[in-house]
């Protein structure tokens, strides 16, 4: 049985608890937040729960540590988690800098556990055989790909909480929103080497950018572009990937 302790108890431990219950082999034990008010319900149900995440890291209960809190946190409470000996799930984006992600890596090699970070999409049957196809070269030369996030996510989404837009803790719309998108180029196309991008915070009352627009070039010589954005109205319009090669769109 591999045990864990959520660290974030608001909207998207929800997904990580339903996920461990459904899993086999899998079991929550313990969670901790800052708010005493979002352990309540796990103490109804039986988990414990933590205010100081210290205090949780000491629980030999706890196997693995799962980071749900704002962005800006995941880079010190994964290496915190990994020196007390703990794996870890962390939510996407995995830090806010490559220096954050590389002393990330670092300490979970330093102390002999494993450090995943939350890209779901990675697992959707289309991209699985997306993928599959890509490495059989069933598209030929690829010579560009598109990802696209036109969402709504309006002035009291940002109102709500008071880390979300800002720059420490959020990230921006390329960041937060499109990383999933950005990690699938990255996945299906591999590393890159030139990146042109352009930032600009047109609608939302917000610290970082609403709208992005980048150009990439791969190593392989393929394009990429990604197109992101909050501020479509009056409703998320769509999410898309697409990829064009000689042989196949």
């Amino acid at each position: 049985m591999i045990r864990y302790g959520i660290v974030g108890c608001g909207h998207i431990a929800k997904k990580h608890v339903d996920a461990i219950n459904a899993t086999d082999g899998a079991e929550l034990a313990a969670v901790c937040d800052a708010d005493p008010k979002r352990l309540v319900p796990f103490a109804e149900a039986g988990i414990r729960g933590y205010t100081d995440m210290d205090e949780m890291l000491k629980d030999s209960a706890v196997d693995v540590v799962s980071i749900c809190t704002p962005s800006g946190l995941h880079a010190e409470l994964a290496v915190r988690a990994a020196e007390a000996g703990k794996h870890v799930v962390v939510e996407k984006p995995m830090a806010m800098t490559l220096e954050e992600a590389d002393r990330m890596i670092a300490a979970c090699e330093k102390n002999g556990v494993l450090m995943t970070v939350v890209h779901p999409n990675r697992f959707r049957p289309a991209v699985v055989e997306l993928r599959r196809r890509v490495e059989e070269g069933a598209f030929g030369i690829i010579g560009h790909a598109n990802a696209t996030v036109r969402w709504n996510r309006n002035q009291a989404y940002y109102d709500q909480a008071p880390w979300r837009g800002t720059r420490a803790m959020d990230g921006g719309v390329l960041m937060n929103q499109a990383i999933h998108n950005l990690d699938l180029l990255l996945w299906l196309l591999g590393d890159v080497e030139e990146v042109a991008s352009y930032q600009a915070t047109r609608i939302r009352r917000i610290e970082t950018e609403d709208t992005s627009v980048s150009v990439l070039r791969f190593k392989s010589g393929a394009l990429g572009v990604i197109e992101a954005a909050v501020t479509v109205y009056p409703r998320n319009l769509e999410e898309s990937l697409a990829i064009f090669g000689e042989k196949g769109t």
